[in-house]
């Protein structure tokens, strides 16, 4: 249903639908259970063309596992509960307006990119590559991939209702719907565990 001007439009709605759409149409998204998915975004303060457009934050570490150490020490991440009750596996974060500033496809080949990175085993932790760069590939085939699926996608002939959106700049969506809302997500910050903040483990 489309939203009258007077009411505004809800950006983290619209991203979710298409973000089902995907996950239905790419046989290799479709281990990923949006349910299990919070979207929301962030407000960035400069209109500028740099910086982030989306990021992805696992709520598990490797392995899908609660906890970790660093330094010694223990930590795990809080709990987030989606609408429907259950624990959320994933944070997906949009930062407006520097988003909506981005050429069309560059925006679907973002939403990808960042659904692409969630595990294959959907258990909270990421898609991990080898080497250092375990989360994007050195040989930069994470961005490759995320580009050609997102032309997949688009050539499956989604229904034009569902992503018409994201062919508008931040300015038009506000011009055509009066205000774009939707949901703000607080990032996670790790958790000590333990009696004390500072139990230490060996």
């Amino acid at each position: 249903m489309p939203f009258s001007p007077s009411k505004g439009f809800d950006f983290t709605l619209h991203m979710r639908r298409v973000c089902e759409d995907m996950t239905d149409r790419l046989p290799v998204l479709r281990h990923i259970d949006l349910s299990r998915v919070l979207i929301g975004f962030c407000q960035v303060r400069k209109r500028t063309s740099y910086g982030l457009y989306a990021s992805l934050t696992p709520m598990r570490f490797e392995g899908g596992r609660t906890q970790t150490i660093r330094r010694g020490r223990r930590w795990t991440v809080p709990r987030y509960k989606t609408p429907s009750g259950v624990e959320a596996l994933y944070l997906l974060h949009f930062y407006l307006p520097r988003f909506l500033e981005l050429p069309f496809q560059e925006k679907l080949t973002t939403i990808v990119h960042e659904l692409w990175h969630i595990s294959p085993e959907f258990n909270g932790d990421v898609r991990r590559y080898e080497g250092r760069c375990y989360a994007h590939s050195a040989s930069g085939d994470h961005d490759v991939q995320a580009a050609r699926l997102a032309t997949d996608w688009l050539e499956l002939e989604p229904p034009a209702e569902i992503y018409g959106f994201l062919r508008h700049d931040f300015a038009g969506l506000e011009s055509k719907h009066g205000k774009v809302f939707g949901h703000k997500l607080p990032t996670p910050k790790l958790i000590p565990v333990g009696t004390s903040a500072g139990e230490r483990f060996k």
